[in-house]
Order: C-alpha cells, then structure tokens, then sequence
C-alpha cells in the first residue's frame, strides 16, 4: 500500500470519528445540559468498548485483518472519536474554576468506565 493511500484510509475513518464525537457530544449535551463535560465521557467511553471489541474480534477468533481496515477503524475512526486530550483540557477548565470534586468526578469516570468498557467487550465478545 502507498504512503499517500494509508494516509487517505486514516484520513477517512478520522473524518468520520471525530463527526461521530461532535454528534455524540452534542446529543449529550441536548439531554444532560452542559454542568459536567458527559460527552467527553460517552466518547470515550463508548470508543473504549469499540477498541476492546476489535481487539477481541481479532485475537479471540484468530482473525485476519487487512492493514486498510485496521487503519480505518483503529488508527482513523477510533482515535478520531476517543478525545482524550479533550478529557484533559475539560478536567483542567473544571480545576480552574475551582470545581475540584466535579474534576475529581470526571477523572474517575473517565477511566474507570473506560476500563470497564474494554472488560465488558472482552466479556461481550468471548460469548
């Protein structure tokens, strides 16, 4: 495959994630209200559990996939909908305002639904 063809590949799922995570966080945002940064949180949360259910698909069923593919979905859509730079950048704006239990809330949730979600596609996808 070409430089300028893997780059294309990463560039269309990375188009596609990070509209994907302005709808969701905008959705969020609709019915939650804008007091706790949810979106930054359904993003990766949900991007988390997609990440642990294709890693899973293709270590548990010793599944091949093509190197466009795994650009796509891994490199391009994945990392283009998880926004864990946003996720330091809303904790940070919460400590400057001095919101420091919502800050301390949103680091906890972050990572420990993020966990989960990796173990639950885990759980999901061996059956």
């Amino acid at each position: 495959m070409s430089a300028i063809n893997t780059y294309l590949i990463i560039a269309c799922g990375g188009a596609i994630g990070a509209c994907l995570r302005y709808f969701l966080t905008q959705e969020s945002i609709k019915l939650l209200g804008k007091g706790f940064p949810f979106g930054t949180l359904a993003v990766n949360v949900i991007g988390s559990f997609a990440l642990g259910c294709l890693y899973m698909w293709i270590e548990q069923e010793q599944r091949e996939i093509s190197d466009s593919l795994r650009l796509f979905l891994g490199v391009g859509l994945l990392s283009a909908l998880t926004t864990f730079s946003t996720f330091s950048y809303d904790t940070l704006l919460l400590l400057q305002q001095s919101e420091y239990i919502k800050a301390l809330l949103n680091i906890l949730l972050n990572v420990g639904l993020c966990i989960v979600g990796v173990w639950l596609a885990v759980l999901f996808v061996k059956g």
